[in-house]
Formats: structure tokens, sequence, C-alpha cells
């Protein structure tokens, strides 16, 4: 592989977080150049590690999933080379956007992890954003990790639920 190649792949990635207001996940970059048939997953991932190492975006680890979001660098960085990036793919990823942008950003408003925080207890976060606003956050001490991987496995599922159980019982006036 050349490193025009890989050039292309990262720069396609660049216009890619550049297109949405909210962290997209390692899945939903591959959803797009992996269905297209651009690169195959390994080249994939140098890609996004090396535009990660070279601090060009940003990485956060939540619950086994990779958030990737665009910094400044990046955002120089496509501005000056974004020309090299052929006019038929910018279609085809604008074209990606427009079909799938609401599926993907409410896949990432939800979010829910977990870590040890001493011996038999640990600390798990849920998650539920608009944009870039927190909604409702909580956190919860459990005393084994199977019990924080199923809260963290039901938050995805049962969010809207807990959200509106809080709501309406907190609103109740006595």
């Amino acid at each position: 592989m050349s490193q025009d190649t890989l050039m292309l792949y990262k720069l396609m990635i660049l216009y890619m977080l550049n297109k949405v207001d909210f962290p997209l996940t390692n899945s939903q970059i591959s959803e797009f150049i992996l269905d297209k048939g651009y690169t195959n997953y390994f080249t994939l991932q140098q890609a996004l590690h090396d535009l990660s190492d070279t601090e060009l975006i940003r990485t956060e680890h939540i619950h086994n999933n990779s958030y990737y979001s665009m910094n400044q660098s990046g955002e120089e960085t496509l501005e000056f080379f974004g020309h090299k990036i052929p006019a038929e793919i910018k279609t085809e990823i604008d074209q990606f956007f427009n079909e799938h942008k609401y599926h993907l950003r409410s896949e990432n408003e939800v979010t829910a992890d977990y870590y040890e925080d001493k011996k038999d207890c640990y600390i798990v976060r849920c998650e539920i954003h608009d944009k870039k606003e927190l909604l409702v956050g909580i956190t919860l001490n459990v005393t084994d990790e199977a019990q924080a991987t199923a809260i963290c496995d039901n938050w995805r599922n049962l969010h809207g639920d807990v959200y509106d159980y809080l709501i309406h019982t907190l609103m109740i006036r006595h």
C-alpha cells in the first residue's frame, strides 16, 4: 500500500468527522469505509491509529468502544489537504450522513462505562446526552464486574424507561 493511499483513508476519516458534531465510533467509521470496499479492517485501524497518534483526532474509550472526534489540528489538515479527496468519495460520504446521521447520533447519545474502584467495588457511569449537553448521568457502585457489565449492557435498551421513571417520580409533589 502506498503512502498516498493511506493518506487518502486518513483524509476520508477526517472528512467524516468534520461532517458531524458528535463523536463517531470505530464501528460507525468502519461501516462506511469497509462496506464501500475502500480498504480492509487492518488498514483502516492503522489510519485511525496514525491520526490519533499525530493528534489530528481525539480518541476516547468507553465500555469497549472507541469514539473519535475532530480537533483543531485535524480541521487544519483537512482544510489544507481536503482537495485530495475525490469528489465522488465526498459525495458518497455526504450521502451516507444524509441517510444515517440521525441513527448515528442516537447511537452516541447513550453511554455507559465502568471501572474498578477498589477490590469488590465497581463504579458504573450511565449517561444520556443531547448533542453535547448532558441530560442525565447516573453513577452506581456495584460489588462485581458481572453486575457492572450487565448494567452497561442494559442501559442502551432501557435508558428511556429509566429516564421517564426518574422524571415522573421526581416531579411528583407530596
